[in-house]
């Protein structure tokens, strides 16, 4: 199952915020055996620069940094995001600290010097969470994020691309909310150019596949369920 576990987090943006550029170094060294997508920044101003531009799935963040420390980087985080993973590592098991923290939905604490097998314990619980779930899209309609298949009545399995796993599972995730083309290209088309038409045949195969019309278009604007 770890190795399953562990292939999903090849995808999975993660973003290090470290003061100690010795050991960020080290951290985004360890990040990078998981995940092809790390990205790093010396303390929460431009931890929260990064976030911004790239939306991490998982952050992890010293709590002890000039300028803006990892507290007031989360709590920042959490004024609009209750969802993003976030692993605080620290040097201090000061009781303060953790109450500072509390009710900040963050889901491990590790104590340094950085122990990797409790990095990948911590990383883990997010692909773990990720693969259990099954999305109710709608009437009869599951998306199983573990077997990349839509489930229609409980008993037919439709099998899906990772792209268009992906692409209704941020529709799942922002349901009620319009997805934008700019949303779309960075998820999902990452460092290549989405261009209208790729878009438009990705969306028109998908919708093919599907027994039902979820997908609603806004037009020059995006999608959303």
């Amino acid at each position: 199952m770890n190795e399953i576990l562990l292939k999903e987090l090849k995808d999975v943006t993660i973003l290090c915020v470290e003061d100690d550029s010795s050991i960020r170094e080290l951290i985004v060294k360890a990040l990078k055996y998981y995940s092809n997508d790390v990205y790093e920044a010396c303390d929460g101003i431009e931890a929260y620069e990064v976030y911004e531009e790239v939306k991490p799935k998982i952050i992890l963040s010293d709590i002890q940094m000039k300028n803006m420390d990892g507290i007031k980087f989360v709590k920042k985080i959490r004024e609009n995001d209750a969802n993003t993973m976030i692993i605080m590592l620290t040097a201090f098991s000061n009781k303060e600290y953790l109450m500072d923290l509390i009710n900040l939905n963050i889901t491990q604490y590790i104590l340094k010097p950085l122990n990797l097998e409790k990095l990948e314990e911590a990383l883990l619980k997010y692909t773990d969470k990720k693969l259990s779930q099954q999305l109710l899209l709608a009437k009869d309609l599951v998306l199983n994020l573990q077997t990349r298949e839509l489930i229609y009545q409980n008993t037919k399995k439709i099998p899906l691309r990772k792209r268009e796993k992906d692409f209704l599972q941020m529709l799942f995730e922002h349901k009620n909310n319009i997805i934008r083309y700019e949303q779309i290209e960075i998820a999902l088309w990452q460092e290549k150019d989405m261009t209208t038409y790729a878009l438009k045949s990705f969306i028109k195969e998908l919708r093919v596949k599907i027994p039902l019309n979820i997908i609603k278009n806004i037009p020059q604007e995006g999608y959303t369920l």
